[in-house]
């Protein structure tokens, strides 16, 4: 089937236009000509251990999947829970019995479940919920979509990896919690948001859109320059699924409209739509028209819960929060350094030399955070959660302001970060 999507301004799906490939895996896409990259003629060949390099950043497919997937065989999976030591495997259900609360420590989930969070963490949340049984999904078929989904992130990104997913996935779990819209949630509800934080970044190549155009690279000419990555990292989905096969006992048209429904909710996470999904919260929080009976108002809450955990890193405690935040920073640098490197404009908060940890950190939360989290503080009334949260990230705002007096200086003078770099320079300050 060869459809194209039209995202509209409250996030449905249209489709029309023959030519793009709805079920996408990384597999259906050639080899960058790393030519693209040379942009002056005085520029000699690149050199082959260069162009290597480039390649196994830019690719958008470990090319052992393909050749696996031509002889028939099936893709590995990650390896199992029961080939952990005993006590490791003591500690993680410890702390899956905690999996609810706020400071939930994802990276030592990650180590305690030898790299299988992501894994992990959804198989718990779907026996939390009997989606299995709701849905008669078949196990096989299910460990083997999330087996996939897990292992096409790149684990060699700083930060859009399989644990930034299963990070995400806790603090959607966490949402989906919220007194204020637990009890009005669907089993599909529930389904849709865990599914969409899972995949939510699967086979982020580790930069962002401008870079992707600029580079005219054959993903943002099939997007049109358009929400590129989170359109990718959808239709990897809908591949996946179709080729694991999860859905393939239900009706034709109730898997179509999961897929739909997956694409509406990964495509809200474009931080370039940010201030469209805003003002529509706020209108609706001002004009307390929110009716979660509705099914297309509790999609739109679960967009607005996937935005809210994909950006959640600066509301987590300090010693997480950090963490991550030096984590996106050094995928910022590594893009502005391969820029560099290609004579190519480096990206806004790609700068090591010009653009701190602490100036990006405090300019994503004024700009991007903040906003969004003190709306999401009056839709739930308040709840305990939102001001936990709120108090986090005014703590974390705060050390960041002290680490910048003490961090090498900028280019610019203080107070000099607009929120446009924000918007339009990187997939976020602090995630994507």
């Amino acid at each position: 089937m060869f459809l194209s999507c039209v995202c509209e301004a409250d996030g449905r799906l249209n489709t029309g236009h023959a030519g793009v490939l709805l079920a996408e895996r990384r597999g259906s896409y050639p080899l960058i000509d790393l030519r693209i990259l040379k942009t002056s003629a005085q520029q000699g060949e690149v050199e082959t251990v260069t162009r290597r390099k480039v390649k196994r950043l830019l690719s958008f497919q470990r090319y052992c999947h393909a050749s696996r997937l031509l002889r028939g065989l099936v893709p590995h999976t990650p390896r199992s829970l029961h080939l952990l030591d005993d006590d490791y495997l003591g500690q993680a259900a410890h702390m899956l019995s905690k999996v609810g609360t706020w400071n939930f420590d994802i990276f030592l989930f990650d180590r305690l479940t030898n790299g299988n969070s992501l894994v992990t963490l959804m198989c718990h949340l779907f026996n939390v919920y009997d989606l299995i049984h709701h849905f008669q999904l078949d196990m096989v078929k299910l460990n083997r979509f999330l087996g996939m989904v897990q292992e096409d992130y790149h684990s060699q990104n700083p930060y859009h990896n399989a644990v930034h997913a299963a990070d995400v996935t806790q603090a959607m779990y966490c949402y989906l919690k919220e007194p204020k819209l637990a009890e009005h949630l669907s089993p599909l509800d529930v389904f849709l948001g865990l599914m969409a934080a899972a995949a939510h970044d699967v086979d982020h190549p580790g930069v962002n859109q401008p870079f992707l155009i600029k580079t005219r690279h054959h993903l943002a000419s099939l997007y049109q320059n358009t929400s590129v990555l989170e359109s990718h990292h959808w239709r990897s989905t809908v591949g996946m699924l179709r080729e694991s096969g999860l859905l393939s006992h239900l009706p034709a048209d109730m898997s179509r409209d999961i897929e739909q429904r997956l694409g509406s909710l990964i495509l809200a996470t474009d931080i370039n739509r940010q201030n469209e999904f805003l003002m529509t919260f706020r209108e609706h929080l001002d004009n307390q028209d929110l009716d979660l009976q509705l099914a297309s108002h509790r999609h739109f809450i679960l967009q607005i819960a996937l935005k809210c955990a994909d950006i959640c890193n600066p509301c987590r405690v300090w010693e997480l929060s950090r963490q991550w935040s030096e984590r996106v920073c050094e995928e910022f640098y590594r893009q502005g350094d391969l820029e560099k490197k290609f004579d190519l404009e480096i990206s806004p908060l790609c700068n090591q030399q010009s653009d701190s940890v602490p100036a990006i950190q405090i300019g994503f939360i004024s700009y991007i955070v903040e906003p969004l989290f003190e709306e999401w503080h009056r839709f739930t009334e308040p709840s305990l959660l939102s001001q936990t949260m709120l108090d986090h990230l005014h703590k974390n705002k705060a050390n960041w302001s002290s680490l910048r007096l003490f961090s090498t200086p900028l280019l610019c003078p203080p107070g000099c970060l607009l929120p446009q770099p924000f918007v339009h320079g990187s997939e976020s300050g602090s995630t994507g």
